[in-house]
């Protein structure tokens, strides 16, 4: 089913191709072997009569473990002493699944304080006006 057109595959800023492919090109791209980060892809596609035509596909590689922070986010201007946890969890084997580890513990929201307190108050509310 070759239509005469070649693909040729660049890695980011590489002068040496992946690969040099007859149209279409299927195959596993396989990101375990590159650095966390952003990439591009860089298509050459070149049909027979010898025009070509590129694209660039930006994408971003997160191989590594996801890290969680609570209690300060980016470019946060803070002062005196705050909380701060960290989680850090990878998926090394995803052969098994390990529960403790695989989820950020977070604290409490604000709005579900201010629900219980709202719903304390107007059971407290409720509690007194049928006692009269």
């Amino acid at each position: 089913m070759n239509n005469g057109t070649q693909v040729v595959i660049f890695l980011d800023e590489e002068p040496a191709p992946l690969g040099v492919f007859d149209s279409p090109v299927k195959f596993q791209f396989n990101t375990t072997k590159l650095q966390d980060g952003q990439h591009t892809l860089k298509l050459i596609s070149r049909d027979a009569s010898g025009r070509e035509g590129i694209r660039f596909i930006p994408f971003t590689v997160k191989n590594g473990p996801e890290i969680s922070v609570e209690g300060i986010r980016e470019n946060a201007v803070v002062d005196g002493e705050f909380p701060i946890m960290i989680n850090a969890y990878g998926k090394s084997d995803q052969r098994k699944f390990i529960v403790e580890g695989s989820e950020t513990p977070r604290s409490v929201p604000t709005w579900v304080w201010a629900c219980i307190i709202v719903f304390a108050g107007w059971a407290a509310f409720y509690t007194l006006t049928s006692l009269i």
